[in-house]
């Protein structure tokens, strides 16, 4: 088998185009899921406790340059190179995550219960000694 032949029935299987496909619409989802959070529910979690904004929170690990001279906010000091330990991202991501797994946990939950159940196998007929061993049973009982 050639190599440009074993590689066509390689990619062309079932589960890696599936898979493709999956990745490809979980990322488009993923940008969605970041637009909601970042976009509608920060802001609301925001107002809530105050106007807080999470990614405003991070410690600094070095001083800025001598001659910095701009705000003292994650983007500046990030362009400014300053390390910054930066755990107020980390709980934007954290929720971002969590509404990401409540979501794709209510559609599998959706998709389940909306697959129809396999019938249930027929009952099998009893073995013929099971059928003699009540016929005895049964003329015992008379």
């Amino acid at each position: 088998m050639s190599f440009a032949s074993e590689f066509k029935e390689f990619a062309l299987k079932g589960n890696v185009v599936d898979l493709a496909v999956g990745v490809i619409i979980g990322a488009a989802f993923g940008k969605i899921v970041d637009s909601i959070v970042k976009d509608l529910i920060m802001p609301i979690v925001g107002k809530i406790f105050g106007g807080l904004d999470f990614s405003s929170f991070f410690i600094m690990l070095a001083n800025p340059p001598a001659d910095y001279k701009g705000a003292m906010t994650y983007d500046a000091l990030t362009k400014a190179g300053v390390p910054l330990f930066a755990y107020g991202n980390f709980i934007t991501v954290a929720i971002n995550f969590l509404i990401l797994a409540f979501i794709i946990f209510m559609m599998v939950k959706q998709i389940n219960r909306l697959k129809k159940d396999a019938p249930p196998a027929p009952p099998a007929a009893p073995a013929e000694d099971v059928l003699l061993l009540r016929e005895i049973r049964d003329s015992l009982k008379k």
